[in-house]
């Protein structure tokens, strides 16, 4: 699978694996850890939430701006792995749990900063890998295999990916089992309104019947809040905690083949002693047909990382999650979060696939552009959302269940829709981002490599941004309509790209 590619992509690929671990297990829990921990609702959390995607993907811009400057790749990018670590610390730590009142603010402060620190080291690392894997296909010895190089580094980042939302879940739910309790995705929300004060009848009553049915025997259910609360926000703190060691994995990975990887100081010299010099009027050519495509595809990213916002709050609303459950004994993988899982699971699986598709393509000399395998993307993703709205018509909107207490078994639905919807999303990715990036490296000038690849994540950023819009659709308007939100999204993307193709095809050759 790696002969025809460069020695040091699969070296880079498992050094971005504890990255991706730790984004996933971001991207499972972080909304439900901040609604469990702070009793925020899914706004708040989806603001925070989308807050801190947004940094991770535009301090990517100044990662690259620092690398370019300094032209130590590879020392940014080792500084990046140290602050992820640190930032992962940071929130590992248990805090008092429900939060004190008068440190409310402290303690949310403290996770705020913890985050900061993670996106900060995330921007120091990510793109100036990807812009390092770029340069292995400069040389023209493997420079017709960019885009499938691609494709293999991303789908194994994705295998660090598959494993943290289980890992980030039966943590969870063992330290609730340790202490003699079991799971359910809808007792934070009943224990904060107890708290409050603000159950209404049909919710006590549900509130009673949970507690009973995860293993509470007594009858203070104030009492029962408290505790349930403290061990659920605890079993997170310690889920955070398993990303570090996915953090220092990566970080030995590094070290150890950190001679393999390219040294873009030395490919500056060699291109000035050259004297090759890209004309000015191919450079700007190049930055505007860049910048085209960064504007179109935050309408996709706003779409697609609904996994970790309102695709998770469907899945602990409206998913059946009782018939997934798989016992290990000491803990149970049972959560609304393991559908994180799933994305990382078809990244592996789909991508040898795809790779042959358009391996096929162009053995027959039709293997679309890179600019049409994007555009054709947003399309499939505008599916998939189309999938989500019809599989929820019919469901009460989210008001509704609040006031039940949450959605009896019976009434809710199958978790295949979820599994189809990412799979539709997954194919999408994969012709989206691994060409994205490819594209960058292509396109990009070479003293601008490192940060057009952090513009093509500043992108990501502002679609990260406004993806607390989905939350509050999610909240106000019937669960099926907020789907179609994303369906227009992606397909405005589609056509934008569709508009602009020949234009891009002649300044990618």
């Amino acid at each position: 699978m790696f002969k025809k590619h460069p020695k040091g992509l699969l070296a880079a690929s498992f050094a971005n694996m504890g990255e991706r671990f730790g984004f996933y297990t971001m991207m499972a829990i972080l909304t439900l850890f901040l609604m469990s921990k702070f009793g925020l609702d899914e706004t708040k959390a989806g603001i925070i939430y989308s807050i801190f995607y947004f940094s991770i993907y535009i301090l990517a811009f100044v990662g690259g701006l620092i690398a370019d400057k300094t032209r130590n790749y590879k020392g940014i990018i080792l500084i990046g792995l140290i602050l992820m670590a640190v930032g992962y610390l940071m929130i590992a730590i248990p805090t008092p749990t429900p939060v004190p009142a008068g440190s409310f603010g402290i303690y949310l402060a403290m996770t705020c900063a913890g985050l900061f620190v993670i996106a900060f080291g995330n921007g120091l690392f990510k793109g100036n890998l990807q812009a390092l894997v770029g340069q292995m296909y400069d040389n023209e010895e493997y420079s017709g295999q960019r885009d499938s190089g691609f494709s293999l580094f991303y789908m194994f980042i994705n295998v660090g990916a598959i494993f943290a939302p289980f890992a980030a879940v039966g943590m969870r739910n063992w330290w609730l089992k340790s202490h003699g309790f079991a799971y359910n995705s809808d007792l934070p929300a009943l224990c904060h309104e107890q708290l409050k004060g603000t159950l209404s009848t049909d919710a006590a009553t549900r509130l009673h019947d949970l507690a009973t049915n995860v293993g509470y025997s007594g009858t203070d259910l104030t009492a029962f809040s408290k505790e349930y609360l403290n061990l659920f926000a605890t079993g997170f703190h310690y889920a955070f905690a398993i990303a570090i060691g996915a953090m220092l994995i990566s970080l030995v990975v590094y070290l150890i083949n950190k001679k393999s990887f390219p040294n873009p100081k030395d490919i500056s010299e060699k291109s000035s002693s050259s004297n090759v010099e890209m004309d000015v009027a191919e450079i700007k050519q190049r930055l505007y047909a860049l910048f085209a495509v960064f504007g179109v595809v935050i309408f996709f990213w706003f779409s697609f990382h609904q996994n970790g916002l309102t695709l998770t709050y469907f899945a602990k609303d409206y998913i059946n999650l009782s018939g997934i459950v798989v016992d290990l004994g000491f803990t149970t993988i049972q959560g609304a979060e393991i559908f994180q899982s799933i994305n990382p699971i078809f990244v592996v699986l789909l991508t040898p696939v795809i790779m042959s598709l358009f391996g096929f393509l162009r053995a027959k000399g039709i293997e679309p552009s890179t600019p049409k395998k994007i555009a054709i993307g947003m399309g499939i993703a505008a599916l998939a959302y189309v999938t989500m709205s019809l599989g929820s018509m019919g469901l009460p909107a989210k008001s509704v269940i609040t006031e039940m207490g949450g959605l009896p078994d019976a009434q809710r639905v199958t978790p295949f829709l979820l599994i189809g919807t990412y799979l539709i999303l997954t194919i999408a990715e994969l012709f989206i981002s691994p060409m994205g990036i490819s594209f960058v490296s292509k396109v990009a000038p070479p003293k601008y490599q490192g940060i057009m690849q952090g513009c093509w994540l500043g992108a990501t950023a502002v679609g990260n941004q406004l993806l607390f819009i989905g939350a509050i659709f999610y909240k106000s308007i019937p669960v099926s309509m907020t789907w179609l939100i994303f369906v227009g999204a992606c397909s405005i993307s589609m056509f934008t790209m569709i508009g602009m193709l020949k234009w891009l095809e002649r300044i990618t050759k």
